[in-house]
């Protein structure tokens, strides 16, 4: 009813703007009578017309207010007032100042004319309900399920008939053997070009993603019979072809309920779609006849089809994933017929034979894999605590937000929340059934809809799960997109929680995951000593690994949170004002639907209304609701052991994040040989095995800061500032004296309070990270917790959970440290004081010595800071990075107190950065003798700062060209300085182009107070053109190697394919860069359309293949480089994490981390990368058969020597990379 009223009153202004008798106002619409009128007459009456249309507006808001509408968002206009001293009339409906407007005339009957049209309106969508009602109550019954198919072929069709209605005593047994003899019919033009079984996912249409995903659910429902009538129906339809792993899964289906006749059924529908069973197909039958206990003779003549179709049985039981169930069922109707037969064993554990981990898995040699500082009795009860927390899916954490005194007027408000809550939740179980009922008719007429998924959780569930997604909403609400793909996302979660329960995965878990803690626990002991990966690999025994889940495709996902969404903005009302009870007033919509523009692009929002928001300011709750795989672990977490197993317990997680809907990195990772993944599998596995804890000390200070002060240049936000106030329109009076400036004004108005809007949506944002992370580490103060690592898609690591973890800003940092402490030993209270002088930055270019001393200098600054950091001398809050160097403070003034700094306790880890490690990787590719020299790669006896020199070279440039008289060059002296170029530099190793380089100078130009403005673009221009020369002069070998990998990049890209490549510790990657393309939901609020630009199945993008393959390239590398040391330091008994090319551990044990860090670098880049690159290029985009087009090959032949053209190397010898000090330092 809103929604039509506010297209009526859309339509009705849209007519009113048209006035009869104006030429000026027709002329904007096509009429030529204005050209004989003068300008003056013009615009008198183009004033006329807008002082009328604002009359019109109010007086149209008030129209719609009186017939109690809810909410009318009307746009604003801006209005040009009629100038007072005009020499002609005044227009009709003109009020004097301070009077309310009185309308009279024709604006007044096409008012009147309007709300009759409204009433007429209003009484026919009254008698539609109504008829729909009636039609409800008259429900027509449901179809019958299908279960006899209608077939194409006409031979399997009669002999499908025939058998049906009488032969042998066992006509289905019979029939299975005849059906699986027969060859499957020729397959149509259409039909013999859809995708091959096994092909990706995204290679399916938008529809057949659907039905397999509706098939699937069915199965997940225990609702077989309703996925075999879809199936039937879609089968008879025939519109698009059915891919095989559909009637597997209908097959699978029938085969856990021992339903042969229907299992026959699906072979019949497999065979007429022309294809052929393959090994699941086999499994099923199998499993449904040792299920039903069937005679020898069928099973027989099934197995002997099987070696006719060369599908080996052995097979069946090594490539198809089962549970121990099925596999026992299928076990016993082959020994029906094979007595001696066994299943082949699993195969012994492969080993990685790679060069770079050799010493790795080498069972020969010193062991000493560290072990937590925790027993097995309390790593037990902590496993019990995390299992918990993830079957909950869901943690109630107290906020802390500065808690508000208890007034009367906050407990009504948080009484009134809990009472709406309670009504909502009905509300929304009632709403979900309505819709499951719509969907399950849907289902009935044999369209895939999204019954089954909805029958996934139970209606209280899904009904908790979206009020907690109400109570997240922020004020200024959330894409319609995004809502949608978070509320399928939990439903998909959740629903592999309630299977794993259901398929008792649970108790194999708690049974095998006691087993390992005894590898890590401190009083126990396992021999001989493994990796926690192969120890959890032998503890697997003969089972192995439970069937990984395929996730859901994005359009179901996004369809399906739609569709949640939709329920929620639908069953959620609340009263106007929250004191008045709900059977009192109307009831309002507590969210609504509306449109913004973002980037020129028009998105739908859900926001909420802004009672519900200030119902829940003046409420306060205390509690904060995080997912369970938001909030670090409890224990530790389970080992990666392959591409869909390991981290959280229950919780599904990826082995490499990607974009939602990115399959093709799962896909490679799937293909790979196991082996080869062991290295990426076991680095992962160690960085999640650090325990960490929270600095109880630091967190009191940031959260007095937090309530307090806020300071922005600490990183602690201040609370968001009271709503920005809108601009003012100019009222219709104003003389045209005034009405020129009145309107620059407002329109400065409206820049600033666009500026002032974005900048408080930012703080606010800001603020709830920052409450977030407080409340966490609050919450886990006195706990031990672990964060589980996953990779990106280039082989970079990052703690799964977003809130807390050692990934983050200098605040996040200084939170942590590590829960397991090591005496600091004879040096390491020297690295502590190194490091807390690398914090402050303020000795970048002196010696180790040089940093020792001034610690010592300033080593009552440092006491001082550690006794009253917040009414002291502050001498830490100068630093670069304040937290982190007031926890070192603290760490060194207790180490400094303690009766024996070599014995003394540290928890605080100490930091190792790589110096530039981009342009590290490319001078060690090309050997370069210069490059490696400016980047550290040679030992000095100070540090080498490659942008001072880059400076120091432009600052060379500059001279030449202002002795020749060149203007911008004269105007930069004494500008140029190693801030000007350091950003550009820094990014040029990842592939900043001239553009973007020009831009970061002309950023840091503008920030110096005494350089002249209107030079700025020509000087920013000049500098990046000379900091590109000094970089080519100084590292020629990197531009070198930087031009071959994009040329190479754009060939291939050119080719159609995009660039993959295997790094050298054999993680398999693709550039998910592609064309962008438009996926489109239909139906509800709106169409929802949303871009997708990282499908395999789509064409590459050029421009983003050929520019992303150098950095992602190199960050390949120095992910390669980060494994190796993370692995080799786990091997000799360090604790060891990594933020990228910084690496982390004890204080006493950084000088063992640096020489492994140092040997693991000269190790990976002693191979031959830049040849194995080639290699791999050449064999994966050259070895294909010619193509028929002459242009095709004309590229491909290129391209073959593009890549055989590797640039040349130098001659420095990477030896000396072991005996450089300040290599990472």
């Amino acid at each position: 009813m809103l929604a039509l009223r506010c297209g009526l009153g859309a339509a009705g202004l849209a007519r009113v703007l048209v006035p009869a008798g104006r030429p000026a106002l027709r002329t904007e619409r096509g009429a030529g009578t204005l050209g004989l009128q003068r300008p003056c007459e013009r615009d008198h009456q183009k004033d006329w017309g807008h002082a009328e249309l604002l009359e019109v507006l109010k007086a149209r808001v008030r129209q719609l207010q009186a017939e109690s509408v809810s909410e009318v968002t009307v746009k604003r206009v801006k209005v040009a007032a009629r100038p007072p001293n005009s020499s002609s009339s005044q227009p009709p409906g003109k009020a004097a100042k301070g009077a309310t407007p009185e309308l009279h005339g024709r604006w007044a009957q096409k008012l009147d004319k309007e709300k009759v049209i409204m009433q007429k309106c209003r009484q026919m969508l009254e008698e539609r309900l109504q008829a729909q009602a009636q039609k409800k109550a008259k429900v027509r019954p449901l179809r019958p399920l299908r279960v006899e198919p209608r077939l194409q072929n006409g031979q399997l069709a009669s002999c499908l008939q025939r058998w049906a209605q009488g032969g042998p005593v066992h006509p289905w047994e019979e029939q299975l053997s005849r059906v699986l003899q027969e060859a499957p019919q020729k397959l149509s033009r259409e039909e013999s070009q859809k995708p091959a079984d096994g092909a990706p996912e995204t290679q399916l249409t938008g529809q057949q993603q659907k039905l397999l995903a509706f098939l699937e659910c069915c199965l997940h429902t225990d609702n077989v019979s309703l996925a075999h009538h879809v199936l039937v129906t879609q089968h008879g339809r025939r519109r698009r072809p059915l891919t095989l792993s559909m009637y597997n899964t209908v097959l699978l289906g029938w085969a856990r309920k021992g339903s042969f006749k229907e299992l026959v059924y699906v072979f019949y529908m497999l065979k007429d779609a022309g294809l052929t069973p393959d090994l699941l197909s086999y499994a099923a039958a199998l499993q449904c006849m040792g299920r039903l206990d069937q005679d020898p003779h069928t099973i027989r003549k099934c197995l002997d089809q099987m070696s006719r179709d060369r599908l080996s049985l052995h097979r069946v039981f090594s490539d198809v994933a089962m549970s121990a169930e099925e596999r026992s069922l299928l076990l016993q109707a082959v020994r029906k017929v094979k007595p001696a037969f066994s299943p082949p064993p699993l195969p012994s554990p492969l080993v990685n034979t790679s060069p770079l981990l050799k010493d790795v898995y080498a069972q020969d040699g010193p062991l000493a894999y560290p072990k937590l500082h925790l027993p097995l009795k309390m790593l037990e009860s902590l496993f019990q605590e995390q299992l918990r927390v993830e079957l909950a899916t869901t943690v109630q954490v107290h906020s802390v937000e500065k808690a508000p005194p208890l007034t009367s007027e906050l407990l009504q408000a948080r009484e009134t929340l809990r009472n709406l809550r309670a009504q909502w939740e009905a509300a929304l179980c009632h709403e979900l059934q309505e819709v499951k009922a719509v969907m399950a008719r849907g289902a009935r007429e044999g369209r895939p809809t999204l019954y089954p998924h909805l029958c996934l959780l139970s209606e209280q569930e899904m009904a908790q799960m979206l009020l907690q997604v109400l109570q997240g909403l922020p004020p200024q609400g959330e894409s319609l997109i995004s809502l949608a793909h978070e509320l399928g996302m939990r439903t998909f979660n959740r629903h592999m929680v309630q299977r794993k329960q259901q398929e008792q995965q649970v108790q194999a878990l708690q049974k095998r995951y006691s087993q390992y803690l005894r590898l890590l626990a401190s009083d126990t002991q396992v021999h001989p000593p493994l990796l926690p990966r192969q120890y959890w690999e032998v503890l697997g025994g003969s089972e192995g690994e439970p069937r990984p889940e395929k996730p859901w495709p994005l359009p179901v996902l996004v369809n399906l949170g739609k569709q949640l969404a939709e329920v929620l903005v639908r069953a959620v009302h609340m009263p106007r004002t929250s004191s008045a009870p709900s059977d009192a007033t109307p009831l309002i919509p507590v969210l609504y639907h509306v449109y913004s523009f973002r980037s020129f692009r028009q998105i739908g929002v859900i926001k909420p209304h802004p009672a519900f928001s200030q119902l829940l300011a003046t409420a306060a709750e205390p509690t904060l609701t995080f997912e369970a795989t938001e909030v670090p672990m409890l224990c530790p977490p389970v080992p990666w052991t392959s591409p869909h197993s390991g981290a959280f317990l229950l919780s599904p997680s990826k082995l490499m994040r990607a974009v939602e809907g990115t399959v093709q990195h799962q896909h490679s990772l799937e293909r790979c040989p196991p082996a080869s993944l062991h290295g990426a599998l076991d680095a992962l596995t160690q960085l999640g095995n650090c325990a960490w804890r929270v600095n109880g000390r630091v967190l009191d200070l940031v959260l007095e800061v937090f309530h307090d002060h806020s300071c922005p240049r600490l990183g602690v936000p201040p609370p968001p500032p009271p709503a920005v106030p809108s601009p003012h329109c100019p009222s219709p009076g104003t003389r045209p004296a005034n009405l020129a400036q009145q309107c620059r004004d407002l329109a400065k108005q409206r820049q600033e309070a666009a500026r002032a809007l974005k900048a408080a949506r930012e703080l606010r944002s800001l603020r709830a990270d920052a409450l977030y992370r407080l409340s966490l580490a609050q919450h886990l103060r006195h706990h031990n917790f672990w964060l589980p690592h996953n990779m990106d898609f280039r082989g970079r690591t990052y703690p799964c959970p977003p809130h807390l973890s050692h990934l983050g800003s200098d605040l996040a940092r200084a939170l942590l440290e590590f829960a397991q402490g090591r005496p600091l030993g004879p040096h390491g209270l020297d690295w502590l004081k190194l490091h807390l002088v690398n914090l402050t930055g303020l000795k970048k270019r002196e010696s180790l010595q040089a940093r020792l001393a001034f610690a010592d200098q300033v080593l009552d600054d440092i006491l001082d800071s550690a006794d009253r950091p917040m009414t002291g001398r502050k001498w830490w809050m100068a630093s670069e990075e304040p937290w982190q160097t007031l926890a070192c403070c603290m760490e060194i003034a207790g180490a400094v107190r303690s009766p024996d700094p070599t014995a003394f306790i540290s928890h605080f880890p100490v930091h190792q950065d790589g110096s530039c490690n981009g342009l590290q990787h490319y001078a060690a590719l090309g050997r370069d003798t210069v490059g490696a020299a400016s980047v550290n790669l040679i030992p000095s006896d100070l540090p080498q700062d490659v942008y001072s020199g880059v400076a120091a070279q432009v600052e060379v440039f500059r001279r030449q060209d202002a002795e020749q008289g060149l203007r911008v060059a004269q105007v930069l002296e004494g500008f140029v300085s190693r801030k000007v170029v350091k950003q550009t530099v820094m990014t040029v190793v990842y592939g900043v182009t001239r553009y973007g380089g020009r831009l970061q100078i002309e950023k840091r130009l503008r920030e110096l107070e005494h350089f002249p403005q209107e030079f700025v673009w020509d000087a920013s221009h000049y500098l990046v053109q000379r900091v590109f020369n000094s970089l080519q002069e100084m590292f020629s070998a990197t531009r070198a190697i930087q031009h071959w990998l994009t040329e190479s990049a754009r060939l291939i890209s050119h080719m159609g394919s995009a660039v993959e490549w295997v790094t050298p510790l054999g993680i398999p990657v693709i550039q998910p860069y592609h064309r962008t393309s438009k996926l489109l939901i239909n139906g509800g609020m709106h169409t929802m359309a949303f871009k997708s630009s990282s499908d395999s199945s789509q064409r590459p993008n050029t421009l983003k293949q050929k520019n992303g393959f150098p950095p992602n390239f190199i960050h390949s590398l120095d992910s390669t480089h980060m494994m190796l040391t993370a692995l080799h330091c786990y091997r000799k008994g360090l604790t060891f994490v990594s933020v990228h090319d910084c690496f982390w551990t004890h204080a006493a044990d950084v000088p063992i981390m640096n020489q492994v860090c140092r040997e693991q670098f000269v190790n990976l880049h002693n191979q031959p990368i830049l040849q194995d690159l080639s290699r791999f290029l050449v064999k994966r985009y050259c070895s294909t058969p010619r193509s028929l087009k002459f242009s095709k090959n004309i590229q491909a032949r290129k391209l073959f020597q593009t890549l055989l053209a590797i640039p040349e190397t130098g001659t420095f010898d990477l030896e000396q990379v072991k005996s450089s000090t300040y290599f990472f330092s």
